[in-house]
């Protein structure tokens, strides 16, 4: 990942400035988000299976992340306590430490990675759809794996275990189908720009940070990320359940909520950084309303790297 020292200059020149370098450092993510889709390109076209096992392997942490948070958040949900949300918001935060350290391919990501790489021509069309494709039935193997492996080990047998999961289920199962697509498009954009932000800034801490607090976001509000509730749904099912869980009102919500987060990703992010960052539009951050070039030594060796 390439980083830009931030510096500002002082006198008229200090807004200009530091617009200019914001509009670099955003450059140079984008940048950062395109050779991550070459990359997963890379090792789709070397190896399909080593792929796939990577995009299990992202639905394996999404598990650990939905079993700590509801395992979390049901000590309270239990005696009515309204921090069980915000709890369990606070500690799935596991689940994209896991994914962004451990190596994980998750289909949510890919949506803005993959659909910037494609209109910047760097990408096939029809390679983006079978590497979404891939990525997401991985998700979804990666997700009733860890569900049986859960259902395994008996520690969400009870109902003094499992109440809140199932109770989150439930209700987003039996969601207007409207109101799922539309929250999905909020999702999928917060969760990418969890995964996006973090690349303008220097440093772990500062990363981590960013990532936590986003995902935190995604989850306190009530947002659909498709993926999570494969985990979630998978770990219901496995479960003795009420008739208003099941396996067919699982589909109900995965598709509305998969063509959402397709939305949030490939349109909010994709496509609008996209449109942003044409050349009509940062040829401005680069020039002054006089005409004066406002970019600092540093943010001026990158346009000439880029050239």
């Amino acid at each position: 990942m390439h980083v830009i020292h931030i510096v500002f200059e002082s006198g008229n020149n200090k807004n200009t400035t530091g617009d200019a370098i914001g509009g670099n450092m955003e450059k140079v993510a984008l940048q950062s988000v395109e050779q991550t889709a070459l990359k997963k390109q890379k090792i789709f076209n070397e190896s399909i299976v080593k792929y796939l096992l990577r995009a299990i392997l992202a639905s394996g942490f999404i598990g650990f992340g939905v079993i700590i948070a509801f395992k979390s958040g049901n000590l309270f949900y239990l005696d009515h306590n309204p921090m069980a949300y915000p709890i369990a918001a606070i500690t799935f935060g596991t689940a994209i430490l896991l994914i962004a350290y451990g190596g994980g391919d998750l289909f949510t990501g890919n949506t803005f990675y993959f659909t910037y790489a494609a209109l910047n021509g760097k990408m096939k069309w029809l390679k983006v759809l079978q590497m979404w494709c891939t990525t997401y039935l991985g998700n979804l193997i990666g997700a009733l794996l860890f569900a049986y492996l859960i259902y395994l080990t008996g520690l969400f047998d009870s109902p003094s275990v499992n109440s809140f999961l199932m109770s989150t289920a439930e209700a987003k199962m039996n969601a207007p189908v409207s109101e799922l697509f539309f929250r999905a498009i909020l999702c999928n954009w917060l969760v990418c720009l969890a995964f996006y932000i973090p690349m303008t800034v220097k440093g772990d801490g500062p990363k981590i940070f960013i990532m936590l607090f986003f995902v935190f976001g995604f989850f306190i509000s009530s947002y659909e990320h498709s993926i999570a509730n494969m985990g979630t749904f998978s770990i219901a099912l496995l479960h003795e359940h009420p008739d208003t869980i099941s396996w067919s009102l699982a589909i109900r919500n995965l598709i509305p909520v998969t063509l959402g987060n397709i939305v949030g990703g490939a349109v909010f992010m994709g496509m609008l950084y996209k449109y942003l960052n044409s050349p009509k539009t940062t040829e401005i951050d680069e020039v002054d309303k006089d005409g004066k070039d406002t970019l600092t030594e540093e943010a001026q060796a990158l346009k000439v790297a880029e050239k």
